[in-house]
């Protein structure tokens, strides 16, 4: 559904994500064998982040590193997400020491839901998802929940949209079945999603009351469905009263 990335775009942010990754001064050699760049094309790449200032070359080891500008630019996202005194981040922390599951943070991006934080599961048999990571709005636990919060028009606008994108029938979103679950977490209060996204996996999700840059967010406990049932209504009164202090 969504479009192709621009090329050189995609390379500029798989070569951070790269340094990221492996956290040491990385050659043009890395890159290459990495991705499979051209060396032209990588090499000039590389040139044009040294000339902006997001990149350091040096001149006798032949190893680009990032500096500090780069270092800089999302220092402000964190407390934007998670507060200034990262409120969030405590209620996640505390909802992993309760249950031991995967906690997990995402926000609505469009017609997408991107998870943005997560804190691993320390159980045997765990379900997790790579931060940065997007699924369809409409078929997510937490993008349910999040729509919960969202007028009716503007539910049906949205469906509108993804339809318009969704060149095959067979995914195309019933706005009708769609506003089943959506209605059913605004009951509830919560949504518990079950075998949505792989079989056996489930999660328990909340929208937060407050939104940030406009921007709404959903906390979720996913974990293998059989053991979310045994504790579901402890994992809910966890979220509400760790929600309404934390907020």
């Amino acid at each position: 559904m969504r479009g192709k990335p621009i090329k050189t775009s995609q390379r500029v942010f798989e070569i951070l994500e790269a340094f990221e990754t492996e956290q040491r001064p990385m050659a043009l050699k890395d890159f290459t064998r990495c991705f499979g760049y051209p060396a032209s094309s990588a090499s000039a790449l590389l040139k044009s982040l040294v000339t902006l200032g997001y990149l350091d070359y040096d001149r006798f080891s032949r190893t680009y590193m990032p500096t500090m500008r780069m270092a800089s630019l999302g220092t402000w996202v964190q407390r934007a997400l998670f507060g200034q005194n990262e409120e969030v981040l405590r209620l996640m922390q505390r909802l992993s020491d309760a249950y031991g599951e995967t906690v997990t943070l995402s926000a609505q991006s469009d017609l997408y839901v991107q998870y943005v934080y997560l804190i691993p599961s320390r159980l045997p048999i765990w379900y997790a998802v790579p931060i940065g990571t997007i699924r369809p709005i409409a078929r997510s636990g937490s993008g349910w929940a999040m729509l919960g919060a969202r007028t009716d028009d503007e539910i049906a606008d949205l469906v509108r949209r993804i339809n318009f994108h969704e060149p095959d029938p067979a995914r195309k979103v019933s706005l009708d079945e769609l506003m089943l679950q959506v209605e059913k977490g605004r009951r509830d209060g919560y949504v518990f999603n079950k075998h949505t996204l792989e079989p056996g996996a489930g999660g328990i999700c909340m929208v937060l009351p407050e939104r940030r840059f406009g921007r709404l967010f959903a906390l979720a406990v996913s974990g293998p469905v059989e053991r979310l049932e045994e504790k579901e209504a402890e994992v809910v009164a966890s979220l509400r009263a760790g929600i309404a202090d934390a907020l």
